[in-house]
């Protein structure tokens, strides 16, 4: 059977996950009495939540006796570490943009390391049927962007379909018959190259996806580069340096059918396949039959650019709300989270019972621990820092930029453009995107974005729209403001009263409600004023036997502010913490004793 292997790029939100669901029903895939989940593709919670794809996930159909093996890739560059793998594994590329909102950075991350890897894309214009679709000037901005990428002449001149991936339809043209999806399938078979493989060299892949299953241990996906597969063949694993990893057999060898992945005897060059039975082999390391003796060519992957250091929970609440709280538990699972996700590193830290955990950003690392504290872990998190670097030839000290692209209500630009400049943000291009909105653009230290986005969507009064992407090392622009006002800090412990914080609303925002559990060191509220301030929230209303007409009347409450965990992350000086638990997100001085925080002050060190 001739095979073709294509990915899905596309930004967060332009309907890719929607489009492949369609995909896989007009194939017959799924049976018709066959109950499937809307977005069938982004099977993690955590996808389904925050409308993301995280993981890269492989699905297969066959059109007209040709078996297509789809991968649906992250939108979002903090899962760059994905990205770059699953490219390798394709010969083609769907590059899927909303009709209104056209191309955005996401979308541009991934196209320009399809270009670069000489694939030939196919342009959908997706969700065509929005009433502020603008399809013409989409389609010159993606070429535009193409060649912006350094696309050459093959690749500029690419093929365009519109389509509405809810509706499940596609056509060359725009005013088309609007039937179904076989145009693009038709274009697949026609535009996307079959695999260039040798099938009669030693069988050699290049794993590109680990996971571990319960039932069959390390599972390792990737495309047969040459040679077949076949079960309880040896094989060996080489680094990329050459080296042997280990010996073993292919105890099981699965292929995709529709979303499953079914046992097959054996697998050739061009397919892209499962195989388990090998316990270290990870990623990008090569799996080959013995004879083979030089590794597959693989791709580097971008270095992080942020790091987070992640604590055990030693708050007086530590250990009543989850089930993993040693920090032997918390090593365990970070570095089984390297073994498959090669974007991440996890290092001891100097702190004891601590760990330096280093990713692509905010995004990412916050996934990381919202996966954990559903686990049942308990963790403190310190504040995000960007990873610098010396640059080897001039001796300066580097720091990483990031491209961002802001689209916003007119009236809020300028605000916008305040803040960024205050940031070090530099400003790159300004015009009016219609609609009485302008699109920004800004060139910015990753450290300048850190705890801005809450900021920004305050500013601009939730409208505005803001994306970035890791653009290199710059040298470093200096100092940076933080945030301006100080922290209300609990003096005691106990549960919050409606009488307490009713007298220091005045005193801030506060972040916590009426019957919460606080401690000494804990941060309720943010201070008016740019000093922390310690307060006294459990403090009960003396009871007298005098009753005094009209003193009694409710006390009413400002609801409080209540941040979700990037948030709070991003919130947070030097000296918090923000302690994570499978029930609560709380903020938290790195030092909950007052005299130590004071000691530690005078002497400078907040370490």
């Amino acid at each position: 059977m001739d095979i073709r292997n294509i990915a899905i790029i596309a930004h967060v939100d332009h309907g890719k996950t929607t489009l492949v669901d369609q995909l896989l029903k007009q194939s017959g895939s799924f049976r018709d009495n066959q109950h499937v989940a809307e977005r069938a593709m982004d099977s993690n919670d955590l996808e389904r939540e925050r409308g993301i794809t995280i993981l890269a996930k492989c699905t297969s159909v066959v059109w007209k006796d040709t078996r297509i093996n789809i991968i649906d890739t992250p939108g979002h560059a903090d899962f760059g570490g994905e990205v770059e793998r699953i490219l390798s594994m394709v010969d083609g590329a769907i590059v899927l943009v909303d009709s209104a909102e056209g191309a955005l950075p996401q979308t541009k991350f991934v196209v320009g390391k399809a270009l670069a890897r000489g694939l030939k894309p196919i342009v959908v214009v997706n969700k065509i049927d929005r009433g502020d679709a603008r399809p013409d000037e989409v389609h010159n901005e993606i070429f535009d962007l193409f060649a912006a990428l350094g696309a050459n002449d093959e690749q500029l001149d690419f093929p365009m379909l519109y389509a509405s991936g809810r509706q499940g339809w596609a056509d060359t043209e725009i005013d088309g018959p609007r039937k179904d999806l076989s145009p693009m399938f038709d274009l697949i078979l026609r535009h996307v190259p079959a695999p260039k493989v040798n099938k009669d060299a030693p069988f050699a892949m290049v794993a590109t996806i680990l996971e571990n299953d319960n039932f069959l241990g390390r599972v390792l996906t990737g495309r047969v580069e040459q040679g077949v597969a076949k079960m309880n063949m040896p094989v060996h694993v080489l680094r990329p340096d050459g080296s042997v990893v280990e010996t073993g057999r292919l105890t099981k060898l699965l292929s995709f059918r529709g979303l499953d992945r079914v046992p097959v005897e054996e697998v050739e060059a061009g397919d892209i396949v499962a195989v388990a039975g090998l316990s270290e082999a990870t990623i990008p390391e090569t799996i080959a039959a013995p004879e083979v003796k030089e590794p597959l060519p693989s791709t580097p992957v971008d270095p992080p650019t942020l790091s987070m250091t992640f604590r055990l929970n030693d708050g007086p609440l530590g250990g009543r709300e989850g089930k993993k709280v040693t920090s032997r538990q918390i090593r365990d699972r970070l570095f089984k989270e390297t073994e498959g996700n090669i974007a991440i590193r996890v290092s001891e830290s100097p702190e004891s019972e601590a760990f330096e955990v280093a990713g692509r950003g905010e995004l990412q690392l916050g996934v990381l621990i919202e996966q954990m504290r559903r686990e049942g872990f308990e963790l403190t998190i310190g504040r995000p820092r960007v990873l610098f670097r010396t640059n080897e030839e001039t001796g300066e000290r580097e720091e990483p930029f990031e491209e961002v692209l802001i689209d916003v209500d007119e009236p809020y630009s300028g605000v916008v453009v305040e803040k960024m400049a205050l940031r070090k943000g530099i400003m790159q291009d300004m015009q009016p995107s219609g609609g009485g909105k302008v699109r920004l653009s800004f060139l910015i230290p990753s450290r300048g974005l850190i705890g801005y986005h809450g900021e920004f969507l305050t500013d601009t009064r939730g409208s505005g729209i803001m994306n970035r992407l890791f653009h290199g090392y710059q040298p470093y622009v200096g100092p940076i403001a933080g945030r301006r006002n100080g922290s209300l800090i609990s003096s005691e412990d106990g549960a919050t009263t409606q009488y307490s914080l009713f007298s220091l609303q005045d005193r801030g925002t506060l972040f916590v409600d009426a019957g919460e559990k606080v401690y000494v060191g804990m941060i309720i509220g943010e201070h008016s004023r740019e000093n922390d301030l310690e307060v006294n929230p459990v403090r009960e209303k003396k009871l007298t036997n005098i009753r005094a007409a009209g003193k009694d009347e409710a006390l009413l409450l400002i609801p409080p502010r209540k941040m979700n965990l990037e948030q709070a992350i991003a919130y947070i000086e030097d000296d918090e913490l923000v302690e994570v638990t499978p029930s609560a997100v709380r903020i938290r001085k790195r030092y909950l004793d007052p005299h130590e925080r004071k000691k530690r002050e005078r002497s400078g060190s907040v370490d």
